[in-house]
């Protein structure tokens, strides 16, 4: 992954932009798509669209 990628968690039980419940985690941010939907990866093959106002920087929680 990019140096430019942010770690970040997730709210409580966010959603996808399937509808389905994402896992709690630790996640690298990889930026907003053209449709508004954040993609945030939990490694190389696991990814969810997820709505950026459900996003929390692990930067800011750990302070």
């Amino acid at each position: 992954m990019s140096n430019n990628t942010k770690n970040v968690s997730i709210k409580p039980e966010t959603r996808n932009h399937q509808g389905f419940f994402v896992r709690d985690g630790e996640y690298q941010f990889m930026g907003v798509d053209e449709s508004g939907w954040a993609l945030i990866c939990f490694d190389d093959v696991s990814c969810h669209y997820v709505d950026p106002d459900n996003l929390e920087s692990v930067e800011d929680l750990v302070d």
